[in-house]
């Protein structure tokens, strides 16, 4: 369902106040179930995380916008897409799409941004938004998302010039108190800068809890993830048209994204023909 008017000019003054900003229960039960049976199938042959940043005990499903039809209508969420193309230029790109299940005893995230591999000073405007949808209600106990408002205001000298693991930030201890959890219902859906200051919360609770990261970035900037390697063609030819331009099948004007001269839609074309063949 398209949001209304009231309910944008809403979110965006949160969303530009404080960084981010939560979308009450946009899903429906249905649509938990089938997200939920779909990512179950996927589940059972997952693996954990490799370090602390993706989550010793935690199951990452990555490229996950080509794992199935429930996956592909999320990216394109109306009331997502609403906030996402007030913040981005026209043409902006699926950088990453993931599913992020937490195991208990899952121990905290570092504290990172999600677009600090852009490396323009700060303050600045973000490069992408990130979205995080709770496929299972989000507590304090589960491991919620937990940011620190207003941060993606932040300056480089406000941010500790030290990494940690994946190019994470180390949060000086006088900001830690600043972090906040995102307690939220499942079926809602946070949205935040790319410059947001934040991390996954430690699973203290007895049960998993399940969220679904899509981001989105400039159509400028490289994306995290590289859709034309990992999604087969034949497979993107059957997405939508604004889907296959999230991808990267777009030109960013005037002529970002062309191959050999051409639109790279054109390669979906089962008749494409290459002239380096």
């Amino acid at each position: 369902m398209e949001p209304t008017r009231t309910q944008v000019t809403d979110w965006l003054r949160d969303y530009e106040e404080q960084g981010y900003v939560v979308l009450e229960a946009i899903l429906s039960a249905d649509e938990l179930t089938e997200i939920r049976e779909a990512l179950d199938r996927i589940l059972a042959s997952s693996p954990t995380g490799r370090n602390e940043f993706e989550g010793l005990q935690t199951q990452r499903i990555y490229t996950l916008v080509a794992r199935g039809k429930v996956f592909e209508r999320l990216v394109e969420h109306p009331a997502v897409i609403a906030l996402v193309e007030r913040q981005l230029l026209p043409g902006y790109l699926l950088t990453a799409s993931q599913a992020i299940v937490l195991a208990p005893g899952e121990t905290p995230q570092p504290v990172h941004t999600d677009d600090s591999f852009y490396v323009i000073p700060r303050p600045r405007p973000e490069i992408s938004v990130s979205t995080m949808w709770a496929i299972d209600d989000f507590t304090e106990e589960n491991g919620a998302t937990e940011v620190i408002p207003g941060s993606h205001q932040w300056g480089d000298d406000q941010l500790i010039d030290n990494y940690y693991g994946d190019d994470s930030l180390q949060l000086p201890k006088e900001y830690a108190p600043l972090l906040e959890p995102l307690v939220m219902l499942a079926g809602s859906c946070a949205v935040f800068a790319g410059t947001l200051v934040h991390r996954g919360g430690g699973n203290r609770s007895k049960r998993v809890r399940t969220a679904i990261s899509n981001q989105y970035c400039e159509p400028w900037a490289r994306q995290q993830e590289n859709f034309f390697l990992s999604i087969p063609r034949d497979q993107v030819a059957r997405m939508t048209e604004t889907l296959q331009e999230m991808l990267g099948y777009s030109i960013h004007p005037p002529f970002m994204g062309q191959v050999t001269a051409r639109d790279p839609k054109k390669v979906l074309d089962p008749d494409f023909d290459n002239p380096l063949k």
